[in-house]
């Protein structure tokens, strides 16, 4: 802070002890400081008042603080002297954009039943807002129910009761609401084997031969679009027939994708939406049409031409969390009217589908009105909250003044006219640009829209044009200098005069790092450094230095037993250690002759091993291999072999000595002329270094012995001759025996025939001359 105008009486003898009093100002100036003097000597206290005239306080920061101390709580900045009229800390809050009051229970056209419709909010970072959201059920609020119905032949009784049930369904609708539309759609299967037969005939006329009203095989057709006309429900349900398949379950799913998605062509409106669906069997489910070869997935769009669901046979089934969600963003509430044999599976299914009825038909239907006019009821008068996909790092949660919803963002048993407020709180976890998303009750098409904004930019209005602050040279805005071109620092002290300011900061920038360290202010290309949270200064050329930030020992710095530079701990003469947390002694490393078997360090009282020992005084490596090489032992033992010349140089890591006898032959290995040469080896302290006991006599093999191995070669070639005979013959012998009995078998099998063979000719062939007389 600047002190302008103060006043100090200065006593002649010396201050011993200082405190804080607190007085009301007068006339402009405000008491901060007293000085208390005691003086022993003469027992007298005198007290003096420094006053600051308020003009100022921009200089809020000290020397050396980053500007960002002005950013702290409450409380830290009135302790350092913020006055609370130059705190800014914006609150979050809301403005309700749109704000129509609640219909109540009366009958409008135009019924208002959540209350605010738009909202604008303006969130902290971190900090929850709440606000109140109010629901209120409406009389008169019109209905839409499609009525989707199993047409497969088990249904034929069914189907009649529901060609006259038109009239009276809409009649009881309308009494209960006002106003009320219905349609009618229908399905079957998917027209491919195993689910329905393929042969040409049977898809023509699925059903059994005794039935003469039969349609073609069909998925999902839409027949009739929503209306308020009763007898046009009746007269376009009359012409529908019963179909067929082969399976149990239905292509129910297939169905309602259609019905929920075709918005348009069934006209779905601006009111509560029903979907009720008729069976007595189940429903397959994604994955299913791989059994007839179907691979693509649903894709959840409208695919109806001609009123008939085209891509039955190409699409798979649409999975249950596909229907819930497709259901949920259309607002359209289900209502599973099935018989009793399958009310257990469509109970499951309805606790994974958020408002949704089960309820069970009679055998021909007959109670399907009572049974959606009570289901209705039930949905109607549940309320539970939902809201589209959040943005990211936005959060909400719900709860209500009800008592009897079992969780917070649902109320139960809402009548007509009955007022339900719900505290919403939505929390922005970041800064974002401004998003937008929608809550409202599930099942009724009216949301709030929730626009939300962040306060994460300064909102301080206070502003000042080249003040004495900032050196005349910049302008004051929220307590800091923004300077002129030109100029730089945090109070413009600087100028940049030929060096433009890139230049400037890249000094400040330690191996292109960030400026000063991130700990200092970079001011004419030169590092001020600011302070330490402990009231030091960081230093350095570029604040890279602290002497806070060394590593502590029994949570002292540098363990009390040294001094912190620049983040490395100096330690006293007798101590030693990263920490400095040992005192210098070798007691425990001492072996003979060294320390830690001159392979580690001495660091603390204790060994620090190096390569691979191990052990309290690394006399121990457990993957470490004796090298037995045979150079400098042939040298050293025999005069011989390759360090013959130097060996005494080569070799000056081993001791040896000549032995008659070795109790361990720890290494064998061949001298230059294949003689095995045996001994054992002793590591000595250090790395590398052995005593070797050598074995005075090689083992040298003996020469080859030529007639034996002659002999030996000819007596081999002459039996592997005299064998190969032995197998040539006794093959020829086999030959000939099987051909000899092949002889006898022909012979016995062989029988003469008496008489003459027809087929024998005579070996001589007679000749007669036509011109011979027989005359001599």
């Amino acid at each position: 802070m600047q002190w302008e105008d103060f006043f100090v009486a200065t006593p002649a003898h010396t201050c011993t002890s200082f405190c804080l009093c607190v007085f009301k100002p007068t006339s402009g100036c405000v008491p901060l400081l007293v000085i208390v003097d005691v003086m022993s000597e003469f027992n007298v206290l005198d007290v003096l008042c420094i006053c600051l005239n308020v003009k100022s306080f921009h200089n809020f920061t000290k020397p050396g603080e980053q500007e960002a101390v002005r950013c702290d709580t409450r409380t830290v900045l009135l302790g350092k002297g913020c006055l609370e009229t130059n705190i800014v800390s914006p609150r979050s809050n809301h403005k309700k954009d749109k704000d129509r009051p609640l219909s109540g229970g009366q009958h409008q056209k135009d019924p208002v039943q959540i209350q605010p419709q738009e909202i604008t909010l303006e969130l902290r970072p971190g900090h929850p807002f709440t606000f109140e959201f109010k629901f209120q059920r409406a009389e008169g609020y019109p209905v839409d129910l499609y009525y989707l119905m199993d047409l497969s032949y088990s249904m034929g009784d069914d189907l009649k009761n529901v060609k006259n049930l038109g009239i009276q369904l809409l009649n009881k609708l309308k009494s209960i609401t006002g106003h009320a539309r219905i349609g009618f759609g229908s399905f079957v299967d998917k027209t491919l084997l195993p689910f329905t037969d393929t042969n040409e005939e049977k898809l023509k006329k699925p059903c059994p031969p005794k039935e003469k009203d039969c349609q073609p095989a069909f998925g999902f057709q839409h027949v009739l679009n929503l209306t308020e006309d009763a007898e046009l429900f009746t007269t376009m349900v009359s012409k529908q027939n019963i179909s067929g398949n082969l399976d149990t379950p239905e292509g129910s799913l297939d169905a309602i994708m259609q019905a929920v998605t075709c918005v348009d062509q069934i006209g779905w409106g601006n009111s509560t939406r029903l979907l009720v669906l008729a069976t007595d069997a189940g429903f397959h489910m994604a994955g299913d049409g791989k059994l007839a070869g179907i691979l693509e997935p649903n894709k959840e769009t409208c695919q109806l031409d001609g009123n008939m669901y085209s891509k039955s046979n190409i699409w798979d089934y649409p999975s249950v969390g596909q229907i819930a969600r497709k259901l949920e963003k259309q607002n359209i509430q289900p209502i599973f009217a099935v018989t009793e044999n399958v009310a257990d599976v469509y109970t499951e299914l309805s606790k994974l589908i958020p408002k949704s009825a089960v309820g069970v038909l009679s055998a021909d239907s007959s109670n399907v009105v009572n049974l959606i006019v009570e289901a209705y009821n039930k949905l109607s008068s549940s309320v539970i909250m939902t809201h589209d996909v959040l943005p990211e790092d936005i959060t909400v949660k719900y709860a209500s003044d009800c008592e009897t919803g079992d969780k917070k963002e649902t109320c139960n048993g809402v009548t007509i006219g009955k007022k339900v407020t719900f505290n919403i709180t939505v929390k922005a976890e970041s800064c974002i640009d401004t998003k937008s998303f929608n809550i409202g009750p599930m099942g009724f098409r009216e949301r709030l829209k929730v626009n939300v904004k962040t306060r994460c930019k300064c909102e301080c209005d206070n502003r000042m044009s080249l003040h004495e602050h900032c050196n005349n040279r910049g302008s004051v805005i929220c307590g800091t200098c923004r300077c002129q071109g030109g100029f730089l620092g945090q109070r413009c002290e600087c100028s940049l005069g030929e060096k433009d300011e890139a230049t400037l900061k890249a000094q400040c920038r330690k191996d292109n790092g960030t400026e000063c360290e991130g700990r200092g202010e970079c001011e004419c290309g030169v590092c001020k450094c600011h302070l330490t949270e402990g009231g030091q200064y960081y230093y350095g050329s570029h604040c890279e230095c602290d002497n806070e930030h060394c590593e502590k020992y029994q949570n002292k710095l540098c363990g009390g037993n040294g001094n912190c530079r620049c983040g490395v701990c100096e330690c006293f003469e007798d101590f030693e250690g990263s920490a400095c947390q040992c005192r210098k002694s070798n007691d425990a490393c001492t072996t003979s002759g060294s320390d830690c078997h001159g392979r580690g360090k001495c660091v603390c009282n204790q060994c620090v091993c190096m390569r691979e020992y191990k052990g309290p005084k690394c006399e121990k490596c457990h993957t470490c291999q004796l090298p037995c090489q045979k150079s400098c032992i042939e040298c050293l033992a025999f005069g011989t072999g390759s360090f013959a010349k130097n060996c005494s140089k080569s070799c000056s890591h081993l001791q040896h000595e000549m032995n008659e006898k070795l109790i361990n032959n720890d290494c064998r290995v061949k001298d230059h002329e294949g003689c095995w040469m045996f001994f054992s080896m002793t590591e000595k302290d250090g790395f590398d270094k052995y005593s070797v006991k050598i074995l005075k006599e090689r083992e040298c093999p003996e020469g080859p012995n030529v007639a034996a191995i002659v002999g030996g070669s000819l007596a081999a070639v002459a039996l592997i001759g005299f064998l190969l005979l032995l197998i040539i013959k006794g093959f020829i012998y086999v030959k000939d025996l099987k051909e000899w009995r092949n002889f006898e078998k022909e012979k016995q099998r062989s029988q003469w025939a008496k008489g003459d063979n027809p087929l024998f000719q005579k070996a001589t062939t007679t000749v007669a001359n036509p011109a011979f007389t027989g005359d001599s």
